[in-house]
């Protein structure tokens, strides 16, 4: 059995040093002696694989202990807290925290906790969901189009600012190849910018 000590914070302008003593002093009063640390100075926002945190969930062995301050360590989102708690559950590992006092392990009273936790992941992934369906139909009611925005400061259509001058080049019976080879564009991307601009006319 190891007793793991996790770290984590957002910028370097935060200290590890303060989480490093609440948990020293937590294990030391729950019996426990940190055999090893983790420590990392990354926002919540990247993914595991990418994380410390991540490589210690695929080394995690049975009976193995994780103890971090508040679970809002380990995860940006409760989707995120939920897929590291099963996966320190299905190890047989427990996690434990200080600030809610957590004791996730293999036990009845975790499973029903997890339980609770995998129901308002579920019910927060609905909720997110619902809202992102609810903001895209309100964009669409005040007539506003999705998607990339179709103007000059859009890198690849950069002809936007040209478009009387392409205009003028095709009246005057000027190729699309030549046209597209004055701005320094692809022949496709100004077919796609024609058709946007007849489209919208």
């Amino acid at each position: 059995m190891t007793t793991i000590g996790y770290i984590r914070v957002s910028s370097n302008k935060q200290t590890l040093e303060h989480q490093r003593f609440e948990i020293t002093n937590f294990a030391t009063k729950e019996g426990l002696k940190i055999d090893s640390w983790i420590e990392e100075k990354i926002s919540s926002r990247k993914s595991l694989d990418k994380r410390k945190l991540g490589e210690l969930l695929n080394n995690l062995q049975e009976n193995d202990i994780l103890i971090t301050c508040e679970i809002s360590r380990l995860g940006r989102s409760l989707l995120e807290v939920m897929k590291i708690l099963e996966t320190c559950l299905n190890k047989n590992c427990q996690v434990w925290t200080i600030k809610e006092n957590y004791r996730l392990g293999n036990d009845i009273q975790s499973k029903v906790l997890a339980f609770a936790f995998g129901l308002a992941a579920e019910i927060e992934r609905n909720l997110i969901s619902q809202r992102t369906k609810s903001s895209l139909a309100n964009i669409r009611a005040t007539g506003k189009k999705l998607g990339r925005p179709f103007n000059a400061e859009t890198k690849k259509l950069k002809l936007a600012k040209n478009q009387r001058q392409i205009q003028s080049l095709l009246k005057k019976g000027v190729s699309k190849s030549k046209i597209a080879k004055i701005f320094g564009v692809q022949r496709a991307t100004l077919r796609k910018f024609i058709y946007r601009v007849s489209v919208r006319a």
